[in-house]
């Protein structure tokens, strides 16, 4: 592979946008070398700025369940672009998106269109906040939930990777008031619950993690979480921007058979464009702004583009459930074939994987968590990231994501990454 156009673009960038990047985990600061610039896709293929091809495994980090620039989304965003790009007033797409929303997932009645997973789980925080009248939440240890100083403690995948997992600028008053347990530990969470009595509004979690790879709950753990939040009046906030409409109509609530009190949604609630939302039962969200005292807001809510959007994914989604099954079906096929390489081969390693979304550790013990995630061996995966990138395999450029599939990737691709992982081991 020539990447002669991306690194001289990567230093132009650097000139003037901070590390060359608009999100760290994009600097490849955990693999070493300079990030592809990406000019075009279509399917399941990334295009770079030195015409190389790459099979792509994680789909603008989630939401493009049916591959790139497809059709029916292309055409909905086309469509509405002709009719103006954004009015901050009341669109009737809007309401369109959030019937169909509310009707695939279950345990929600109403739900709120934000512009990033960022600002649907800071706002889903403050509505707890706001619903219960306590102050204090618990997160676990490597669970990303984006970029709010809430959540800036110990968090996975960008800020584990580019180092700083407790950021500068997170004051020590906001700080206090985020407990941090770890995944899969009812018992710490329990203990947690015991010191802080009458204080904690709501757990928020990753339902499936995606952010330390792929990480899935023991049935026992989340379970337990349910029932511990309704014994002591806690709000469980299921931050689903990964697993929403990806592990099935009704997401991780629906896989797991939990029901949340209120869920957090990304961008494949907009086709692929920038947009968030938070739902939950009337009675949470009557207390949101302007129905109730908890304010929240955005000139760009709503934004008609991501709206007609995300109405056609929805829509396809909800009109073809056998997509799920699809792409369940090819991350098996994945996991096997990658599995049987490297047990060949006499590597270490571990593989997590539910519905479409798949995790390689090069570790020997179980990864169940955080703690047990960053024990795998970074220089393994390393080679095994650029290696895989010179055959012409895009995987995530962090060991601590996970990798989701696209339905547009078939199993002559599938196939042809299973070789690759021969070929470098």
């Amino acid at each position: 592979m020539r990447y002669q156009r991306s690194s001289a673009l990567f230093s132009e960038a650097k000139k003037y946008i901070p590390g060359g990047v608009n999100s760290p985990v994009r600097a490849f600061k955990a693999v070493g070398g300079d990030p592809i610039f990406i000019k075009e896709a279509k399917g399941a293929y990334l295009y770079d700025e030195d015409d190389n091809q790459y099979i792509d495994f994680i789909a603008s980090w989630g939401p493009l369940i049916l591959g790139h620039a497809h059709e029916p989304v292309l055409n909905a965003v086309i469509e509405k672009a002709k009719k103006g790009t954004s009015f901050g007033i009341p669109t009737a797409i809007e309401t369109e998106l959030a019937k169909l929303a509310v009707s695939m997932v279950p345990n929600i009645d109403k739900i709120r269109f934000v512009n990033s997973g960022t600002e649907a789980c800071m706002s889903a925080v403050r509505l707890a906040r706001g619903y219960t009248g306590k102050d204090k939440i618990i997160k676990f240890a490597g669970c990303y939930h984006g970029h709010s100083d809430s959540f800036l403690i110990q968090a996975g995948s960008g800020a584990v990777t580019f180092g700083s997992p407790n950021s500068p600028g997170v004051t020590k008053g906001t700080a206090k008031d985020t407990l941090l347990a770890n995944y899969n530990d009812l018992q710490g969470v329990k203990t947690l619950v015991k010191a802080n009595k009458g204080e904690i509004a709501a757990i928020i979690i990753e339902p499936v993690a995606g952010n330390m790879g792929c990480i899935i709950p023991t049935d026992t753990f989340i379970k337990g979480l349910r029932e511990l939040c309704t014994q002591e009046g806690i709000l469980l906030l299921f931050d689903e921007v990964m697993t929403g409409f990806r592990l099935g109509k009704g997401g991780a609530q629906e896989a797991l058979g939990i029901d949340a009190d209120i869920v957090m949604f990304g961008k494949v609630i907009g086709g692929g464009l920038p947009v968030g939302a938070f739902a939950a039962r009337d009675e949470i969200m009557s207390y949101l702004a302007p129905d109730g005292p908890v304010y929240q807001a955005g000139t760009l809510s709503g934004n008609p583009l991501a709206m007609n959007a995300g109405l056609a994914m929805l829509t396809e989604l909800n009109n073809k459930p056998e997509t799920f099954t699809s792409l369940a079906n090819k991350t098996k096929f994945l996991h096997e074939g990658i599995a049987e390489v490297l047990n060949e081969k006499g590597v270490t390693h571990q593989i997590n994987r539910f519905g479409s979304m798949i995790s390689v550790h090069f570790c020997d013990e179980p990864v169940i968590d955080f703690a047990s995630s960053a024990k795998g061996n970074n220089e393994s995966f390393k080679k095994y990231f650029h290696g895989m990138l010179d055959k012409g395999i895009y995987l995530p450029p962090s060991a601590f994501e996970s990798y989701f599939l696209n339905d547009a990737i078939s199993y002559a691709d599938l196939a042809k990454t299973i070789e690759a992982v021969r070929s470098i081991f």
